[in-house]
């Protein structure tokens, strides 16, 4: 499903009006932070960091690499 955008002067910046509906679609409220993503189709407006999901990985990654360290912390 598409949306029209417009896009309007703000002080000396740009943006864009999101009505209610996509507010909803996305999960946010006023004040909530988005994220603009650029992917090979666009750029896409999400809710979610894309840098904690890299630090996710990153900290799963270092686990299975030293597990047994991991195990000896555990203790």
């Amino acid at each position: 499903m598409a949306h029209k955008l417009t896009l309007r002067k703000i002080g000396n910046s740009f943006g864009v009006i999101l009505g209610r509906e996509m507010l909803d679609q996305l999960g946010v409220r006023e004040g909530e932070a988005l994220f603009a993503v650029r992917t090979p189709q666009g750029i896409e407006l999400t809710p979610f960091d894309p840098g904690f999901v890299e630090a996710i990985e990153a900290g799963r990654d270092h686990m299975r690499r030293h597990r047994n360290a991991m195990r000896e912390l555990a203790k």
